[in-house]
């Protein structure tokens, strides 16, 4: 069953989300086709060296890890074009096995959230993913509807929530009258979407694989987190174990440029990607 029949099929993201982990590992492969790893890889920075890129490096990392990230920025930058480019990307990806988390950060109220939520993870959806990136920062109760629709649908959101760029913290780590930080808060209101599931709930955050350990409590969340800054960024298994506890319950550690830099080559793509996961599973990186 593909991840878009699973999904049409009722069958939450959670559960997909877990059962995918369990086959093939923890790993959230980014497809950031950056204008500089498009000519890195030989190929001109148009529509045609972009679909190269983004369809090349999708067939492999589809094919091994068990949720891919295309950062639509990168696609949208192209236009239209870039865009029907995208939709190959999710298809190509479903294809393969993997599931489909489309970085877009989405944010807004009232009817333009209904339009974003029509576009990605509403029942019919114009380009369907298993679950996209969202920001709270209109406050969480903006993304009340799309949430709704997106775990009816059998889809799933990643809330930002303490994001590793040096600009944040001063938003995220601002104090609320209750004493908790910004961050925290947007953690907690998470959880409270995600009681009583099981393995896992729809609802995800974003942290920094970055993020100085203790500055969250994740222990009531019972939902995925995505940890991008792992590899390229600097983060290592120690910090993320360090960050999240030593069994990572949850945790997608993501990584994009430090595998795709080993293109254009469809063998090393592979083999960059079979190492990532295999330092990943290895429990004495693990310290199991």
């Amino acid at each position: 069953m593909t991840a878009a029949s699973a999904a049409s099929a009722g069958e939450r993201f959670g559960a997909r989300l877990a059962k995918a982990v369990a086959a093939r590992g923890p790993l959230c492969a980014g497809i950031d086709p950056h204008p500089g790893l498009i000519e890195a890889w030989g190929l001109p920075v148009d529509v045609s060296g972009l679909e190269r890129f983004a369809l090349s490096a999708t067939e492999v990392l589809a094919a091994h890890a068990a949720i891919v990230k295309p950062q639509s920025a990168f696609f949208e930058s192209f236009g239209a074009a870039g865009v029907r480019v995208l939709e190959r990307v999710v298809g190509t990806a479903r294809e393969a096995g993997a599931l489909v988390l489309l970085d877009v950060k989405r944010g807004d109220i009232g009817s333009t959230m209904g339009a974003y939520t029509a576009a990605y993870v509403a029942e019919g959806a114009a380009i369907a993913a298993d679950a996209i990136t969202v920001s709270p920062y209109l406050g969480f109760g903006s993304l009340a509807q799309c949430a709704e629709t997106a775990v009816s649908a059998g889809r799933g959101l990643f809330v930002l929530a303490r994001t590793s760029n040096p600009e944040a913290g001063e938003v995220q780590n601002a104090k609320l009258p209750d004493g908790r930080t910004v961050a925290q808060a947007i953690v907690d209101s998470a959880a409270a979407l995600n009681a009583g599931a099981e393995p896992l709930g729809d609802v995800g955050v974003v942290v920094g694989a970055t993020v100085p350990p203790g500055e969250l409590d994740l222990s009531r969340l019972t939902g995925p987190v995505l940890a991008p800054g792992f590899g390229a960024q600097g983060a290592t298994v120690a910090d993320l174990r360090a960050l999240f506890g030593a069994s990572l319950p949850g945790v997608l550690p993501a990584s994009s440029r430090d595998i795709l830099k080993h293109g254009p080559e469809q063998a090393a793509l592979r083999q960059a990607v079979e190492r990532v996961a295999e330092v990943l599973a290895d429990p004495q990186e693990n310290g199991q």
